[in-house]
């Protein structure tokens, strides 16, 4: 069983994303409304991957993910941002950041999230 944790203060942002994923039944997907609450959520469950909103309630999602790494550097982390592919990765360099998705990521993306995430789990298993 592949656990996600969804992280956004809006409750309907990933709405397009988890559906398609939900579709698959080895996901177990939970969702988290702010960044203190993801952090703590994380620090007693374990989770394979982390997708978190641009902007959340307490912090930037990049900010987040700064603290996430410090929390746990292993764990999987993908990252909405509306950034330009170069500025994304100039501003998220060194966070070990799996994926870029767009604004509003659909089922192309939560495809494309799952077959990266499935190639790192068959390689670290």
């Amino acid at each position: 069983m592949i656990h996600i944790l969804l992280v956004s203060s809006d409750k309907d942002f990933f709405i397009d994303l988890a559906s398609n994923m939900e579709k698959n039944v080895n996901l177990n997907i939970s969702r988290a409304e702010s960044g203190g609450n993801a952090l703590s959520m994380i620090s007693v469950n374990n989770f394979e991957l982390v997708v978190t909103d641009e902007s959340l309630s307490d912090m930037t999602g990049l900010k987040f993910v700064e603290k996430l790494v410090l929390t746990n550097p292993m764990i999987n982390c993908a990252a909405v941002s509306s950034l330009s592919s170069k500025d994304f990765h100039a501003a998220s360099e060194g966070l070990g950041i799996l994926m870029q998705l767009p604004p509003r990521p659909d089922k192309i993306h939560a495809e494309n999230l799952l077959q990266h995430l499935n190639k790192i789990l068959n390689i670290t298993s």
